[in-house]
């Protein structure tokens, strides 16, 4: 009998602290995302800003970035995180090439579409995150 009581109460202290651990990495999680969503308000307003200057300095591109896209350049890759016996999965963006738009507006708006490429790129990395 005392065998089954010392077995129940190491089991249950051990389930209290994977429950802590969990806890605690579902606490950190939280904040980030808090913080993440703060800033994401932020990023958009400035992105969507700056593709309005940008369609106002070189007119519509969108025809012209439509057809001329052919696969992703930024890409996500997954991997797991254990936590307590418990995988989490952990998200990281990942440049994959090169930008192949790099002289895009050479003719005019190339500073506004520059800028737009870095405000967008900023926010999928931060939802990415």
């Amino acid at each position: 009998m005392k065998g089954r009581l010392k077995g129940a109460q190491k089991g249950h202290s051990l389930l209290k602290k994977k429950a802590d651990a969990l806890q605690l990495k579902f606490r950190s999680i939280l904040k980030k995302i808090i913080d993440t969503k703060q800033t994401m308000g932020e990023i958009m307003k400035e992105a969507s800003f700056s593709l309005a200057e940008a369609k106002f300095a070189t007119g519509d591109f969108n025809h012209a970035v439509l057809q001329n896209v052919n696969k992703a350049q930024i890409k996500v890759k997954t991997r797991k995180d254990n936590v307590a016996g418990v995988n989490l999965p952990i998200f990281e963006s990942y440049q994959d090439g090169a930008d192949s738009y790099e002289l895009a507006g050479l003719a005019k708006g190339g500073q506004q579409l520059k800028k737009l490429k870095v405000n967008f790129g900023n926010a999928i990395n931060l939802l990415v995150e």
